[in-house]
């Protein structure tokens, strides 16, 4: 710390002035003089010095002037006060304004290298403990980011970690389906518009890295066509296996933290990669044990999640949906005339009908056997009946097994009911939706609500 330590004398005497720089020089320090109040400041503005050393009573700006600049800084250095009319007033004032300490004038020269030493051993002790902190808070954030196994929470949590180790207010992450951006999953003071922009232009560079990187030279002009400054943007591909499922993008980062290294922003992403790769595996392993293997839909077993998360989410933003039950109507004539292979080839063409008819965010199930089931977020009755007639029209018109040389139509009776407008119970939700569909059965084809049938609250 000797060696490399700056300091910045600071007193209107000449004498004192040339005895501090003999004293301080003759100690190893680097040491910079100056006259005045106004002079210290512009030198403090222009570099950075690890402790000033000032008299208190100085022409034009005095010493405690300078000492509060100096406390102003971003990194501001230590200050030590030195004046020859002492009193108790001075030295409350110039601690209260965040100076280390003070002398009095005259002093012995071993008691003024004694203090600056002491003074710059406590910054260098205080400098280590906060970088301590520093790797301490990095190692535990990227422990926690590693450990999250949920997708939901994993994803936004990365990007507020990064945005705030980079210096930046601007970010957001995003998901692919079938190698192409399909939606926005967290959005940080940039509009969504821009962020599609950005994700269009450097997509085929979140492909080709192996981790954390800057946009490369043939990306450039784009960038500032957007208004954006390629040296502030970052971006983190996100992969599962080898295949990448997503990215975070951190726009405007600003950081000039030395205590931020590459090294750790490196360790950083790297905790957040293994906490993507590793939910991921948890999120497919989830997907096997609530998936259908014959339709790719989910089975009953997801539907109780999925209800109960819904009628929370519903409950705590006053929102409605509904649930379809559906039935296929004589579909047990396909299996007797063709066999069940041809009745299973049949069920995933119905399958892949339903997904043409709902939303991305709207969720279908195959319930067992011919039964089908579909949640509709966000959706009343009246909304809930145009999707069912959708689904019902649909299959009507359909020609299934007609690759197979075995042409085949079947119909479906679809049962609505809705939260909370027909209940609020999960279970009585199921049963209307189940009691409408039956009762729909007897005409065949056909959509019913709970408010259609008799017993229906």
């Amino acid at each position: 710390m000797v060696e490399q330590a700056k300091i910045l004398v600071v007193d209107d005497e000449l004498f004192f002035r040339h005895l501090y720089r003999d004293l301080l020089e003759d100690a190893g320090y680097t040491v910079v003089i100056c006259a005045n109040g106004d002079e210290a400041v512009r030198l403090l503005e222009a570099e950075p010095f690890d402790l000033v050393l000032s008299d208190v009573v100085m022409p034009g700006r005095s010493g405690i002037d300078v000492l509060r600049f100096a406390k102003g800084l971003a990194s501001p250095p230590e200050v030590v006060m030195v004046t020859g009319y002492a009193s108790l007033d001075t030295a409350i004032e110039s601690l209260k304004n965040g100076a280390r300490d003070y002398l009095v004038k005259p002093f012995n020269p071993e008691e003024l290298k004694h203090l600056i030493a002491t003074c710059l051993e406590q910054r260098r002790l205080l400098a280590e403990n906060a970088q301590l902190k520093l790797q301490i808070n990095l190692f535990q954030t990227g422990q926690t980011l590693s450990s999250l196994i949920d997708l939901e929470c994993l994803i936004p949590q990365s990007l507020e970690a990064l945005m705030r180790q980079l210096g930046s207010e601007s970010g957001f992450s995003f998901t692919l389906a079938d190698d192409q951006a399909t939606y926005l999953t967290g959005l940080k003071k940039i509009h969504a518009g821009h962020a599609e922009q950005l994700i269009e232009l450097l997509l085929p560079e979140f492909f080709e890295a192996a981790g954390v990187v800057q946009p490369t030279a043939q990306s450039v002009e784009g960038l500032r066509n957007l208004d954006k400054i390629p040296e502030q943007i970052w971006m983190l591909p996100l992969r599962d296996g080898d295949l990448l499922k997503g990215g975070i993008l951190i726009s405007e980062a600003v950081c000039h933290d030395a205590d931020f290294s590459p090294a750790d922003l490196r360790y950083l992403c790297d905790q957040i990669a293994l906490g993507f790769a590793n939910a991921s595996r948890y999120r497919n392993a989830q997907q096997l044990m609530y998936s259908d293997d014959l339709t790719g839909l989910y089975n009953h077993r997801y539907l109780q999640i999925a209800l109960n998360q819904e009628i929370m989410r519903s409950q705590r933003y006053g929102l409605k949906f509904s649930v379809l039950f559906m039935d296929l109507d004589r579909f047990k004539e396909i299996n007797d005339q063709y066999g069940h292979l041809a009745g299973s080839a049949a069920l995933q063409e119905v399958g892949r009908l339903m997904r043409g008819c709902v939303r991305d965010v709207d969720t279908l199930f195959r319930f067992g056997g011919d039964e089908f089931a579909a949640l509709l977020v966000e959706t009343d009755r009246r909304a809930a009946r145009v999707v069912a007639e959708r689904i019902r029209g649909l299959i009507e018109k359909h020609v299934f097994l007609k690759k197979d040389n075995q042409p085949s139509q079947v119909t479906v009776s679809i049962g609505i009911a809705t939260f909370p407008g027909d209940t609020t119970n999960q279970e009585r939700l199921l049963g209307l939706a189940d009691q409408a569909m039956y009762a729909g059965k007897q005409s065949r084809n056909s959509i019913c609500s709970a408010g259609d049938i008799a017993d229906s609250p």
